[in-house]
């Protein structure tokens, strides 16, 4: 019997899922922005209908899935976003879904992934390992196990976003985009988008101490976040590591990484907020964050991705009555 190759992700790929995302959802906004004299845009994915863009992936993920696969349901790990993505994509389906969450995710996360309809199954982030809990119930289950970051269809699915914008600005006859910044934990995201746009020069951001990606493509290897990582109020993006499925597109067109501050997100929220009406959680944030940081180059032909806004409103009132640096 010959052996299946692994599938890998493709910008063949990536046009096919932008299609099917168009067929169901509305693009999201691209809107200007005007940092130190520079207009940039802001590609707004928090306004997705579950508040962040992992919706692409999960639905490219899992309308390809045969009948019988999504009798058995899909199995999924996430901090909130890609559970909500997955949980509204297997509801429209009419699947079974079972995400395993952190038992410290943002309440306002796991109350919402539960109203989609989802079964939710919380572990300690710190002493268990939530891809064992995930495989080892998929297994029982029989389910498809759909990864937040190292599956081809949802890097190719969040790269649809790059589809989006590059039709957007075509519209109001913008030149194409030359620079993407976007918003990094495992890769997802950053691969897609670099496969979407080869000519574009794509920028991963990731929070101080959580840059395992940025120092992966220094030092041209995979690399860990350290066992001593700050604590970052960017639930998002604490991925340990990428794995070889993205890091073997982000290491062909991503030269370099950067990293922010939880001070640095604070004061992009509140720009967000003042000056776009837009209300982004901290891991939403950082790629504006780094623009407005003067760490990422800014010019008319650079898009900053806004890629979730599931913030507490506690959390985020705080950050707004804070006084600015």
């Amino acid at each position: 019997m010959t052996k299946t190759e692994p599938r890998i992700p493709t910008r063949q790929g990536v046009l096919e899922a932008a299609r099917k995302v168009a067929a169901i959802l509305p693009p999201t906004p691209l809107l200007p922005l005007t940092i130190d004299g520079q207009q940039v845009w802001i590609k707004a994915e928090c306004l997705q209908p579950v508040g962040a863009f992992k919706i692409r992936g999960a639905w490219h993920r899992l309308s390809a899935l045969s009948e019988e696969e999504r009798v058995a349901g899909v199995v999924a790990v996430s901090s909130g976003n890609h559970a909500q993505g997955v949980a509204w994509a297997a509801h429209r389906l009419g699947m079974a879904a079972t995400i395993v969450m952190p038992a410290d995710a943002p309440p306002i996360k796991l109350e919402r992934t539960r109203e989609l309809g989802a079964e939710v199954v919380t572990y300690d982030r710190y002493n268990e390992s939530r891809e064992e809990i995930a495989e080892a119930i998929a297994a029982e289950k029989g389910a498809t196990y759909c990864h937040a970051f190292a599956d081809p269809w949802v890097i190719e699915g969040q790269g649809s976003a790059a589809i989006e914008i590059a039709e957007q600005l075509a519209a109001v006859g913008a030149p194409p985009v030359s620079r993407i910044v976007v918003c990094c934990g495992g890769g997802g995201l950053t691969a897609g988008l670099a496969l979407a746009c080869p000519e574009a020069e794509v920028v991963p951001v990731e929070p101080e101490g959580w840059d395992d990606v940025g120092r992966s493509l220094a030092a041209g290897e995979i690399c860990r976040v350290a066992d001593n990582a700050p604590p970052t109020a960017c639930d998002a993006l604490q991925t340990l590591a990428t794995s070889p499925l993205n890091f073997a597109v982000l290491r062909e067109r991503c030269p370099f990484g950067l990293s922010v501050s939880e001070a640095e997100v604070q004061d992009a929220q509140r720009l967000a907020f003042a000056r776009l009406r837009l209300v982004l959680e901290p891991g939403g944030t950082v790629a504006l964050a780094a623009a407005l940081a003067g760490k990422a180059k800014c010019d008319g032909t650079t898009v900053i991705m806004a890629t979730g806004g599931n913030v507490d409103p506690h959390q985020f009132a705080r950050v707004l009555e804070a006084s600015p640096r």
